[in-house]
Formats: structure tokens, sequence, C-alpha cells
């Protein structure tokens, strides 16, 4: 999966691990139809199901939600989530899948999104942290 910064597009490509070959299967918008303000996208994350794949929309200040057709790798679209502060540069979703932590650069916090194991849908939890200008997550097991 690619995630176009400049075009708010997120791709869905076949691997050839043979011919070390990519194909496209299909591109999608992250952001939604009738948004005209400025927007890049930043991150890419495929859900530890691998049903689901997301990403981050600096601007708009959103997490886009794809749902992964399992047969054909095919990306459809879910919808945004905002990320509750600015400048999403970069999230991590928990080896458990059962959340998504946002960094918001510009708003100095990260927000916490339980994400739901049917739909992929996030939801806040209210649970967040005060970072200064995070933009950079990594999630270990403790």
């Amino acid at each position: 999966y690619l995630i176009n910064e400049i075009g708010n597009t997120l791709s869905a490509y076949a691997y050839d691990a043979g011919r070390g070959a990519l194909t496209l299967i299909n591109t999608v918008p992250t952001l939604p139809a009738g948004f005209s303000g400025t927007s890049h996208t930043a991150d890419v994350h495929v859900h530890p199901s691998g049903k689901f794949v997301y990403g981050s929309n600096r601007g708009h200040d959103s997490i886009f939600i794809g749902a992964i057709d399992q047969g054909t790798g095919q990306i459809a679209v879910v919808g945004q989530e905002s990320t509750q502060g600015k400048t999403p540069r970069n999230f991590a979703i928990d080896p458990t899948g059962a959340f998504l932590l946002a960094a918001n650069q510009s708003t100095d916090n990260i927000v916490v999104f339980r994400i739901d194991p049917q739909s992929g849908r996030l939801s806040p939890t209210g649970h967040s942290a005060q970072v200064p200008a995070p933009v950079c997550l990594k999630l270990i097991a403790a």
C-alpha cells in the first residue's frame, strides 16, 4: 500500500516476489468528496488483521480509513476520522489492533482511538498526551 502525499490518494499494489514487480490494483482518495482546503497525506499503516488500511491527512487533520478486500487487495473507502488536533504527521496501531494513536505535530498532542474490529472505524477514547511536536510513534511490547 502506497500513500501519495501531494495527490491525497492511497494505492493498493500487488507484489510479485519472483519478479520483484508491482502491479497497481486501485487508487482511492483519502479526503472526503467536496473538501477544498489544502491537505497532504503523510503516513500509511495496515491493521494487524489485514482487513483495514489507514492514512494520515495533514491539513484535513484526519485519519483515512479503508477496507481491504481479502480476495483482491482492493481498497474501499470507509471514511475519515478527525485526529482531534492539527498536522497528523504520523500514527501507530498497537500490536493487538485495538487502538490507533495519532501524533498531531502542530497541536502538541497524541490522541488515542479505539478501532472497531468489524468496520475499522475509529472512536476517540478520551485519552491523550501532551507532547511537544510529536512526529513519529513506535509502539513496542512491554
